[in-house]
């Protein structure tokens, strides 16, 4: 008979980085708690979908543990987790970090959202290969498409003293890589004092933490990669060439209607100066397929997009009304055909990165593993498998790549 899982904390992280950082706070939070937490996404219908799935399927794996339920679906919806017969208790964002929403026993936890305390630490996911850095949270924009800032708040920044000072104890640890992540990212520092910005604080964790060899970005906002952020893209080799990009659409009119704030020839330009200066960069970006009123027209722009800013790695959602969203009052995209576009930009993005996966066939790549025996990912975030055990986890191998699959590269140890 299959013994049941061992008393203790457990947290189940879904959906962003963010969460994922988050999350390896809220574990360390927790103690010797028999607790088990639900840390939410609600990014799309089907994230929250899924966060009720992983609710039901955890009672059914603990049954005798308290279960708690935070993050973004939480956030924009507690009375209706509050409701689900599994659930012990719903703890809201802005209280999800703070040691006192946990020793509480109310079953609900809602505070207001405050800015970042001078000081206080960053969430840190602390990973065998590589360690998550939340230095920023929350957004101060209105995509008519996004239901994250009801689940967020406003932008808060994590102060550069604080971040450098865990990236150094991280990288004292042995930690190899790190990547900052935000719901926002490249708005950080906005709501700091002085002339704050992401490129400052990369540039100073880049001075104050020597020993830090790899350094990476979660997903930014082309129109604030300001000269200073792109300069160390470009040119500092601590930095990962590898940029994704909040793209969301390539047609004007359904960026316009997304209350996007750029254009076509905006990320156009943007990824050509990247190549340009770096020519070894891999492009990543998010796009959404089938937002209200996309014509055909309309959506073959965004399907170009992938070869026009030559995207190896390829975030494709097909569109979901989120609730009380303007783009939810638009007129709707039929679901099949929102399905169909996926399925067309998915296929797409395929192609391109078969493509560039086979162009780095004969070259050297630094490759961070993260499975014994296994895989990682070189510093252009392409997945290297190899044969044969080579490396042990969290250490940086050089690699020759020997062949390519649809999805990975092969390669040996140099």
């Amino acid at each position: 008979m299959a013994s049941s899982p061992a008393a203790g904390p457990s947290v189940i992280n879904l959906g962003c980085r963010l969460n994922i950082a988050e999350g390896g706070t809220i574990r360390a939070l927790l103690g010797n708690a028999d607790i088990l937490v639900v840390n939410s996404c609600a990014v799309t219908n089907e994230a929250v979908k899924a966060t009720r799935r992983a609710i039901r399927r955890a009672r059914r794996d603990r049954p005798g543990a308290i279960l708690a339920v935070t993050g973004c679906a939480a956030q924009i919806d507690p009375a209706s987790f509050a409701a689900m017969p599994e659930v012990d208790r719903v703890i809201g964002n802005a209280d999800k970090l703070a040691r006192a929403a946990w020793a509480s026993t109310d079953p609900l936890v809602f505070g207001d959202f405050v800015p970042v305390a001078p000081g206080q630490a960053p969430a840190v996911a602390d990973g065998q290969a590589r360690a998550f850095v939340e230095v920023q949270n929350g957004c101060d924009h209105s995509c008519t498409f996004c239901a994250i800032p009801a689940g967020r708040g406003p932008s808060r920044s994590v102060p550069a003293g604080a971040v450098v000072d865990t990236i150094a104890r991280l990288v004292d640890g042995g930690k190899r890589e790190v990547v900052l992540t935000g719901v926002d990212l490249t708005s950080y520092g906005h709501d700091l004092p002085g002339p704050t910005t992401l490129g400052g604080l990369v540039e100073r964790i880049l001075r104050h933490v020597p020993a830090l060899e790899r350094l990476r970005l979660s997903s930014l906002d082309a129109p604030e990669i300001d000269d200073l952020l792109f300069a160390l893209l470009t040119q500092d080799a601590r930095m990962m060439p590898h940029v994704h990009l909040s793209l969301q659409a390539g047609d004007d009119l359904i960026l316009k209607r997304m209350k996007r704030r750029h254009a076509r020839a905006d990320a156009l330009a943007l990824v050509a100066r990247l190549h340009a200066a770096r020519p070894d960069i891999a492009i990543g970006a998010d796009l959404i397929a089938g937002f209200p009123t996309e014509e055909e027209a309309q959506f073959v722009n965004t399907l170009a997009l992938i070869d026009d800013c030559r995207i190896v790695h390829a975030h494709i959602f097909p569109f979901s009304a989120r609730s009380g969203t303007p783009a939810a009052r638009m007129p709707q995209v039929a679901p099949e055909i929102r399905r169909e576009r996926a399925a067309r930009l998915r296929e797409a993005a395929a192609r391109r990165r078969s493509g560039w996966l086979a162009s780095l066939v004969g070259t050297m790549q630094e490759v961070l593993i993260e499975a014994p025996g296994d895989h990682g990912h070189a510093g252009n975030f392409a997945d290297v498998r190899f044969p044969v055990a080579s490396a042990a986890v969290g250490t940086i191998a050089a690699v020759r790549i020997v062949a390519v699959t649809a999805d990975y590269l092969v390669g040996v140890p140099a």
